[in-house]
């Protein structure tokens, strides 16, 4: 297992446009993703999970990989949290 933090830089915070982008594109690895944020750790295969997350601007989260292509994985979500803008780590 894998796992990376991010300071959220977006003044909107995680909302849903970037946040469909980051679900949409892990969505294709066979590993498990997760996105923490204040203790509560959901799927990052699911939109709704992540929005139920509530994620302000400033915050700190925590994406982790876990399976066959989980350095894949991570690296994508990375990529896709800076080109969208959500963070700049």
């Amino acid at each position: 297992m894998i796992e990376k933090q991010f300071t959220i830089t977006d003044e909107a915070g995680m909302h849903a446009r970037p946040a469909s982008a980051l679900v949409g594109a892990v969505s294709k690895f066979k590993s498990e993703v997760t996105i923490e944020h204040k203790g509560k750790k959901v799927n990052l295969k699911s939109i709704l999970g992540v929005m139920s997350l509530g994620i302000p601007s400033g915050s700190v989260v925590t994406i982790a990989a876990d399976g066959e292509d989980e350095n894949e994985a991570l690296d994508q979500a990375a990529d896709v949290m800076k080109s969208q803008g959500i963070s700049n780590e």
